[in-house]
């Protein structure tokens, strides 16, 4: 089992922030803000589903997975606070976020329904964070010339989505889910995800007053699909998670923990 600490970050969320905070550019700004709209609502679904995950497993079990499950969501609650401090300056510059309601509403449906659902979603949820997590880190100069809280800010939250990345799998593999069903809900949560990003990234360009310059579009096609690109890179540890044999672990690496070594002095563990 992984041990997880809950770390208290220490920036300045309160000082106003540039309009295009990512090193001036409006592309890369609205995408970042986009997947930040989606992530206080996100996060206490995960929550919530990987409790209830606990709750529904044998007492022996729950034994061996509480310690894990508390610092999971010692973690995602601290990412909800201050993605939605973040997201509080978005509302400040005019933007209106749409993927917050849709995402709730969707998320109402699986009320009452098998636990396993919505372990299964969170799974492939975390799945899409952890890959992004550890391109971020990977290309962590393309965030250079950003306003520095951000960098930090954005960096911090990928070194504990690799830490946690196992943790919704596992109580899922554990209350004996399928491979077919987490198939099933990885590739709807595939088209999900994708669509709801493109959708508020669109959002937050046409309220900016970005959507049709050709340095957007440019800026676009060089992120997502450059010799470095997002999806380029992405798109193998993406299809790894349909194998029948795949597991989170696999994808590991010592990224995370070297981030978290080298920046220590911009966070504090909680309770130390």
């Amino acid at each position: 089992m992984s041990e997880l600490v809950v770390r208290r970050l220490l920036i300045d969320l309160e000082t106003p922030l540039p309009r295009h905070w990512c090193a001036g550019d409006a592309f890369r700004t609205a995408f970042f803000n986009a997947l930040s709209m989606s992530f206080p609502v996100g996060e206490q679904f995960f929550i919530d589903s990987v409790r209830n995950g606990l709750k529904a497993l044998p007492v022996d079990l729950q034994d061996q997975y509480k310690a894990e499950v508390q610092g999971f969501v010692g973690q995602e609650a601290t990412h909800r606070r201050i993605h939605g401090l973040f997201n509080k300056h978005l509302e400040t510059q005019g933007l209106v976020n749409d993927w917050a309601p849709r995402a709730e509403k969707n998320m109402r449906l699986l009320a009452g329904t098998n636990p396993l659902h919505a372990l299964a979603i969170t799974a492939a949820n975390e799945h899409f964070t952890a890959i992004l997590a550890e391109w971020m880190l990977s290309n962590h100069d393309l965030l250079d010339g950003s306003e520095p809280r951000l960098k930090t800010m954005w960096l911090w939250h990928c070194a504990e989505e690799s830490e946690h990345k196992n943790t919704a799998f596992d109580v899922y593999t554990a209350l004996g889910g399928s491979h077919e069903w987490r198939i099933k809900w990885f590739r709807r949560i595939t088209f999900v995800f994708l669509t709801d990003t493109l959708r508020q990234t669109v959002n937050n360009l046409s309220h900016d007053g970005t959507l049709w310059k050709w340095s957007t579009w440019k800026s676009a096609a060089s992120y997502l699909f450059g010799q470095r690109g997002l999806i380029r890179q992405t798109f193998k540890p993406w299809r790894e998670y349909l194998r029948t044999d795949f597991h989170p672990k696999q994808q590991a690496s010592d990224l995370s923990a070297r981030w978290l070594a080298s920046n220590s002095s911009a966070y504090t563990p909680v309770g130390a």
